[in-house]
């Protein structure tokens, strides 16, 4: 009888335990793989969306210059090199300007800059602006999303992209 009492407690404990630990996970919303102009595979973008709080855009890369990069989502998910114009521009369904300091702006598209060190890597985490389910619907419209590495640095002031260069590499979001 002790026994069955132990063996029900372990359980319920095993499985409250696995309930939680689930409910404490962020969901997976995005997912992509960064391109460079060459079609050399650069890292991974993904978008987890936790129980309450804003989504969260996390990117890690490898392979790519050292120094700082402007990161921007762009508003069609297509990657064709070598210069990743299908991806057309920042995602920015409010219409707004450019950059976290100019004083018309920022966008959806907005994100802060990614450092990439001398061996090539970088990670960025960034929390988005909006909602879940208002993310969701500005990744997922008709045309997608795509996530762009630039060649320079944001300034977080000009429109339309910061002067940030050359967009360098490339992954379209795909619901996750």
């Amino acid at each position: 009888m002790k026994r069955s009492i132990l063996f029900a407690g372990v359980l319920l404990g095993m499985i409250t335990g696995s309930a939680a630990t689930a409910e404490t996970k962020p969901a997976a919303m995005a997912s992509g793989t960064f391109a460079t102009a060459t079609g050399v595979a650069a890292g991974t973008a993904s978008v987890e969306a936790p129980a309450s709080g804003a989504p969260v855009l996390h990117i890690h890369v490898s392979g790519l210059p050292a120094g700082p990069h402007g990161v921007h989502l762009h508003m069609t998910g297509k990657c064709d090199g070598p210069t990743f114009g299908t991806a057309g521009g920042h995602l920015n369904p409010g219409g707004r300007q450019h950059g976290k300091n100019n004083p018309a702006g920022s966008h959806l598209g907005d994100l802060p800059n990614l450092t990439v060190n001398e061996q090539g890597a970088g990670d960025l985490s960034a929390t988005m602006a909006v909602n879940a389910a208002t993310l969701r619907a500005q990744l997922f419209d008709a045309d997608g999303t795509a996530v762009v590495i630039h060649a320079k640095a944001d300034d977080y002031r000009t429109d339309p992209s910061g002067n940030s260069g050359d967009r360098i590499a490339c992954a379209v979001l795909k619901a996750g």
